[in-house]
This record gives C-alpha cells, structure tokens and sequence, in this order.
C-alpha cells in the first residue's frame, strides 16, 4: 500500500501540568521526545489507508466525522503499512496500547497539551483569530489545514478546525469507557477553544467535528502499563467510586 505518511514534527522532552477540573487535581507530567503531526490527518492521509469514499470536501481538509476505535484502526494500519509496529491490540471496544512500539498512535493528553502550547502559558499559543478556525470564521466545515498561523513548535490548527482524538479516558468513574477530545471546532466559540479545555466521548461515537492527530515514539518497555502521563493504575483508581454511585454515573469496570 501507497500512502504519503504525516509530515511528523521532533519534540523534545519537557513537563506540562495537567489539570482535572472534577477533581481541583494538578499533576505534573516529565516527558520523553516524541514525534507528533504537524497537521491533523487529512482526508488525503485517511482515505489512503482506509479507501474512504468522496465527498465535497477538500482533500487536505481534516477528516472528521471519526470515532476514537475508526482512529486506533487507521493508526495501526498505517503502521503496518509502512513496516512499523503497530501499537494497538484490540478486542471488541477493549484496546491495549503496546508503548514500546513505533508506530502511529493517539497522543497522550500530557503530550497533546505540551505539543499544542509549545511553551506558551496563556489559553492560547497566539491571537485566536491568527491560530485557529472558530464560530467567528462563519465556516460551515472545516478549513484546509496549515492556513493559519503554527504555534512555535511549527504544529497547525492545535486549537480550532477540528477536535482532535486522545488516547487517555476522559473520566472512568463518571463516564466509564469515554475517551478524552481536545482542541475545539469550528463552531465553537473562543471559551471552548483553549489549550486546557477537555471533552469526551463514547469511543464509538461518531461527532461531526472531530478529527485526530497522530504521535509516534516508543515511551516505555514492552509489556508497561504507563507512559507520557498514563497510567493503567491510574485508571482503575480513578474509575473507583466511594460510596454511593450518583444518579446518572456509569463507571468503567475493569476486569
């Protein structure tokens, strides 16, 4: 298979505070280098992999529309397409990460954040209207990417145009097996588009305005249950509920 691989960008290694608002938690993550995308993946890059239909819109606009297990599948075809080690073993909606491998994969929320505020501190790397694509623009669909300004890590559109696919649950105990988005749309308006915002979703849900960015780098050994600000312990302590579960909470039982 013929596929024009994601521009990647070097990034070295760094901490970045991560902020749970449920909790009032701060944890602060050392990094290892990774490499991460310069772009969104594009229809261009998806459609290679997976033979993704027509549509009206342009091919180097980001593809979107995805569910979090459509994104895990096109990151270990590529892989595989390119000679690389997949990094995902799945089974059913269960999805186990192997983080010595070196292949595509979802960032972390940790690297997502450290590679979109590229050392800045504030909401945003720049002028919201200079860096991304928001209910401001008017736009009806996504832009094509790379037409605003990059942050100073040289990556495009990490907030605005599309929200972007993590590979962290968003919140075990109130949402079971919801994964994290980040980013903001297009439609969104500018207190939704900020580099600590976080959603979730089911990771079958198909949202209109979300998209995915790869990562690549091995960051732990085989057979690790941890790396760049996850943990698999960390995961079953927060999906425990003490005391009575609250009306409305569905949290993740892990075997």
């Amino acid at each position: 298979m013929d596929i024009n691989p994601p521009e990647l960008l070097s990034l070295p290694g760094g901490r970045i505070d991560i902020r749970d608002a449920r909790s009032g938690r701060t944890n602060s993550v050392d990094l290892v280098g990774f490499e991460i995308a310069r772009t969104a993946v594009t229809r261009a890059e998806f459609g290679a992999v997976t033979a993704e239909g027509a549509c009206d819109l342009s091919p180097n606009a980001p593809v979107h529309g995805i569910t979090w297990l459509e994104a895990i599948g096109w990151c270990n075809a590529a892989s595989e397409a390119e000679g690389l080690s997949p990094a995902y073993v799945r089974s059913g909606r269960s999805v186990e990460w192997n983080v010595a491998a070196n292949g595509y994969r979802l960032p972390t929320e940790a690297e997502w954040e450290y590679a979109c505020r590229a050392g800045s501190s504030g909401p945003h790397y720049g002028p919201l209207n200079e860096i991304a694509w928001t209910a401001t623009d008017g736009a009806a669909a996504p832009a094509d990417v790379g037409l605003k300004k990059p942050n100073d890590f040289g990556a495009f559109d990490m907030l605005g145009n599309v929200w972007e696919w993590c590979w962290d649950y968003a919140d075990p105990a109130r949402y079971g097996d919801y994964r994290t988005f980040r980013g903001g749309g297009w439609a969104d308006e500018s207190w939704n588009v900020r580099a600590s915002v976080r959603r979730g979703s089911a990771p079958d849900a198909v949202l209109e305005d979300v998209g995915f960015r790869v990562a690549r780098g091995a960051c732990g050994v085989p057979a690790a249950t941890s790396a760049q600000g996850w943990s698999a312990e960390s995961d079953r302590e927060r999906a425990r509920v003490r005391g009575p579960i609250p009306f409305g909470w569905t949290p993740l039982k892990f075997d």
